[in-house]
């Protein structure tokens, strides 16, 4: 991806930004309520623009293009924002991983970054015992999480 100043991200072509921001998440909705907030005075007002509540298909739709905790991404964001997940703790992620999938249908989506593997796994457990609207719920704040590190790293103060 791309960085871009802020000027840059405020006066760039909006197809450019909208490719950006998409990258970033997903959510059409998502992308064209940070898009439509240009020009923004400052990152922190960006940064918070960027803060939204996701609808339960919006979630669903999105977690669709993130990989499983554990399981070796392509390349992209999530090889680096999951670098705490050794091999080791990849293995106990596959059994984990399953178990999450059949009790909620999706894949269980966290904000890795900077967190290690113990951690996200022992997170993947407490969330089992979520009711699954309650579930969608978190994920979807993960999204936005993620969200928000990755526009971080595109537009840098």
């Amino acid at each position: 991806m791309t960085e871009l100043r802020l000027a840059e991200f405020n006066s760039a072509d909006p197809d450019r930004i909208r490719g950006l921001l998409t990258e970033c998440l997903d959510v059409p909705r998502w992308v064209e309520n940070v898009l439509a907030g240009r020009p923004y005075a400052e990152r922190d007002a960006l940064l918070a623009a960027a803060e939204t509540e996701l609808r339960p298909g919006e979630i669903r739709a999105a977690m669709r293009v993130h990989p499983r905790i554990g399981e070796r991404p392509g390349g992209g964001w999530a090889r680096s924002e999951q670098s705490g997940v050794d091999e080791e703790a990849a293995a106990r992620f596959r059994a984990a991983n399953a178990e999450y999938e059949r009790r909620f249908g999706h894949v269980y989506l966290v904000c890795a970054s900077g967190r290690s593997g113990e951690e996200l796994l022992a997170n993947l457990r407490e969330r089992l015992g979520n009711d699954p609207d309650t579930e969608l719920a978190v994920a979807g704040r993960e999204l936005v999480r993620i969200a928000k590190l990755r526009l971080e790293r595109a537009v840098p103060a």
